[in-house]
């Protein structure tokens, strides 16, 4: 029997839960997405969104988030676990002087599929995903 190897592009990596940290989950991943040769035309925001969640929302003193992108078939998951699992996102309406709450609805409407994973105590991802 001749069984085929399967690569799943992917990369994974840690970083500290600060607005500098969601900066570079931006920049890694648009730079990864080239490297893949994929278009950079959502993911990037959608990422930014996310990471910016996880370090203001999910922000544990110590502990840091990770950011996961990988490929399979024809759809890119975004990844971002946090430490913070008892403070799920929710989809809501900011107010409309609001400064800020606009980045779920940033990643609803960019990404064709969204959710929330919990993990073992205490993580929980917030997952995107975007068809290639």
């Amino acid at each position: 029997m001749n069984q085929e190897t399967v690569t799943v592009p992917n990369f994974t990596v840690r970083l500290s839960p600060t607005p500098q940290g969601a900066r570079l989950a931006r920049l890694l991943a648009t730079e990864q997405l080239r490297t893949w040769g994929l278009p950079l035309d959502r993911t990037p925001q959608i990422v930014a969104e996310l990471a910016a969640n996880a370090a203001t929302h999910g922000r544990v003193p110590g502990r840091g988030f990770r950011l996961t992108l990988y490929v399979v078939a024809d759809t890119l998951r975004i990844e971002v676990t946090d430490t913070c699992g008892e403070r799920l996102p929710r989809l809501e309406r900011p107010a409309p002087d609001g400064e800020s709450g606009r980045g779920l609805l940033l990643v609803a409407a960019l990404a064709d599929r969204w959710g929330v994973a919990q993990g073992p105590h205490p993580r929980k991802t917030v997952w995107a995903e975007v068809m290639l």
